[in-house]
């Protein structure tokens, strides 16, 4: 490997049809179509694995795009991420079939109780030997408040304060409850755990209270890898707490430049090592063996996009109904209660819909690298090089074929390069990213919860 920085890529899904670029569902090499099936994601992970990815990251959302027109009508003609299923649900069956491949699972903490969820997750780092991580959300859909019982969606800086309070519960649990020794499985004394080495977590805190034991005895990384995407000032100074992983998405490589070096320089503000953080931009690859041969490949995918499911989808991230401006109206959305990050790169960019339209070619505003093996290659070295991140969150356009373009064509040009492993490093996910073990270091704030 080079002595510059690797490239990391994981591969950027949804269990559903519709995730990033809308209307690729209708492409006859497509099979998001087949998300219901259990063997879909068992040849998907081995496909990632063969291909040395670092993880399969998961994306969720609990409730429905229903801003555009005030309605489901075109989210649900175009399957813009609905149907939806649990993406927790494929993954031991993925684990049986992989060895090393990650596994980065969204779970929103605004409608799932810390209890359970510390749970699941240890459940889930124990069957796949420690390749776990969660992907921090808050939300952003007032549609899924409303689905929970709640009036509507909480103020976006409230949402991170009780992100904050969530995860010292979550960290109590997973850190705390249970000491390193407190499993000794002796058979002869008839003690598989040890009473005094299990504690109960009494937490009292501005949204959350428990007063119990972690149900799990402690998993490789007994927290998971914390992943987090929320790009606003308040989220980033929630990423520099606490994430281990930050994925950014809709920017070029100036703005993420500038956000890679604010994140870190919060991180170190609050006692961390900047390079615990690894920063991870969404982007889109269209590869052939031939530049010539890529660009068709990129003018037939967008035969079958749909850029008004796209502009249906930034809609709800934005929190504002697009539907309602003319073609060539200014579009200001104001501050709202969505996607912070989304609303501030909108206002004061001159949008209008015909603009946004003309930017959702492939049904997605995600920047798209269409080129041979070597442009990839060079764009994907210039991002790291230039912006200070670490890897990338490939989307899929056609499904697998988007992957398999990607191992087939530009891994090889990476491993020439000493960009890119030849071979998986052995361990749990935390170990593979930062080689320094299966467990947060003790200056993030979860070792504060260690016995």
């Amino acid at each position: 490997m080079s002595s510059r920085k690797p490239i990391r890529i994981n591969a950027f899904n949804m269990n559903c049809v519709g995730h990033i670029h809308h209307g690729l569902w209708s492409h006859p090499r497509d099979r998001s179509g087949d998300y219901r099936s259990l063997a879909y994601w068992t040849e998907l992970a081995q496909l990632l694995e063969r291909g040395l990815f670092d993880a399969l990251f998961l994306a969720d959302i609990l409730g429905a795009y229903d801003v555009f027109e005030g309605s489901i009508r075109l989210t649900a003609e175009e399957a813009v991420q609905l149907p939806v299923n649990d993406p927790f649900m494929p993954v031991s069956a993925m684990a049986a079939v992989t060895r090393h491949l990650g596994f980065g699972l969204t779970a929103n903490l605004s409608h799932e109780p810390p209890y359970l969820l510390t749970r699941r997750l240890s459940t889930l780092d124990h069957l796949t030997e420690g390749r776990i991580g969660w992907n921090v959300v808050t939300g952003y859909l007032d549609s899924a408040a409303r689905a929970m019982g709640q009036e509507g969606l909480a103020r976006h800086d409230e949402r991170y304060d009780r992100a904050e309070d969530y995860l010292a519960l979550t960290y109590r649990l997973w850190e705390g409850s249970w000491e390193d020794d407190a499993v000794p499985r002796d058979r002869e004394r008839r003690v598989f755990s040890d009473p005094t080495r299990i504690h109960p977590v009494a937490h009292e805190g501005p949204f959350y209270r428990c007063n119990g034991y972690h149900l799990c005895e402690p998993s490789p990384q007994r927290s998971p890898v914390i992943y987090q995407a929320g790009s606003s000032r308040r989220g980033r100074q929630f990423a520099a707490r606490h994430a281990e992983a930050v994925f950014i998405s809709g920017q070029d490589r100036v703005a993420a430049a500038r956000f890679v070096a604010e994140l870190r320089r919060d991180a170190a503000h609050v006692g961390r090592d900047p390079a615990d953080i690894k920063v991870f931009p969404g982007i889109s690859v269209v590869v052939d063996g031939t530049r010539r041969l890529a660009e068709a490949k990129y003018r037939d995918y967008a035969r079958y996009a749909s850029p008004e499911a796209g502009l249906a989808h930034f809609s709800s991230s934005l929190g504002v109904d697009l539907s309602r401006f003319a073609l060539d109206e200014p579009i200001d959305v104001g501050h709202g209660n969505a996607i912070q990050s989304a609303a501030t790169s909108a206002n004061g960019s001159g949008m209008t819909r015909r603009k946004l339209l003309e930017s959702l070619q492939l049904g997605s505003r995600y920047p798209v690298l269409v080129g041979n093996a070597a442009d990839i290659a060079d764009a994907l070295e210039s991002w790291i090089d230039e912006a200070d991140v670490d890897g990338f969150n490939l989307t899929r356009i056609v499904t697998p074929e988007s992957y398999a373009d990607f191992i087939e064509f530009v891994v090889p040009e990476l491993q020439r390069r000493g960009r890119y492993r030849t071979s998986y490093e052995e361990g749990t996910l935390r170990h593979k990213l930062f080689g320094r073990g299966d467990r947060l270091p003790i200056y993030h704030p979860a070792a504060a919860s260690r016995r």
